[in-house]
């Protein structure tokens, strides 16, 4: 399982209460950054997503590494729980 995810979204956003959900049923810790509050955040998600604001972006380390994290936007839970290392 990954040593650290972040997860950034907004309050209003659907899919991210959705991502909320899966990560709290699955009991995997996340550190959640709301863009509308945190513009350096938010333009980390621009800068990774090329240009968008796509939420819930996922950044999340894995093993010792904290060079290359893995970023998802928006992903299927599927290809949330296969980065995690979970069953859907």
């Amino acid at each position: 399982m990954p040593q650290k995810i972040r997860m950034y979204s907004t309050q209003w956003c659907a899919d991210c209460r959705t991502a909320k959900r899966f990560l709290q049923d699955h009991d995997i810790p996340y550190e959640e950054i709301d863009i509308d509050k945190d513009e350096r955040s938010a333009q980390k998600v621009i800068h990774w997503s090329g240009g968008r604001r796509v939420i819930p972006t996922f950044e999340i380390y894995c093993g010792e590494s904290t060079a290359n994290p893995v970023i998802l936007h928006n992903p299927r839970m599927q290809a949330l729980a296969q980065a995690l290392r979970v069953q859907p």
